[in-house]
């Protein structure tokens, strides 16, 4: 499944309960539509120790969301934009801003 966001995008939440939250997207997971964003949808895991010295205890992590839940904020507009594929005459293809028609520089 292609994806609109990749590793590195600064990404605006758009539904679910961290709506409205900015943050860099950490993993992207194209084979399951599922991102992993910044300080976004932060979840408790119960860690145990696995050998002698680690610290067991209650870690905060961040858990994938679905990719449709948000979208990529223009570096030119600062608005959370939908994106789009221009193919370039050399071949080549690039993503553009929807809103103000910008190429991102990838």
């Amino acid at each position: 499944m292609k994806m609109h966001v990749k590793r590195g995008d600064l990404v605006k939440v758009i539904a679910g309960k961290d709506k409205g939250k900015e943050g860099k997207v950490i993993t992207a997971m194209p084979e399951a539509g599922k991102v992993v964003v910044e300080g976004v949808a932060i979840v408790s895991k119960h860690q145990k120790a696995r050998y002698q010295g680690q610290e067991s205890g209650i870690i905060k992590m961040e858990a994938p969301i679905d990719a449709s839940n948000v979208l990529r904020v223009c570096p030119k507009c600062n608005k959370a934009a939908r994106t789009g594929i221009r193919v370039l005459e050399d071949g080549s293809k690039v993503r553009y801003c929807k809103k103000c028609n910008e190429t991102f520089n990838d």
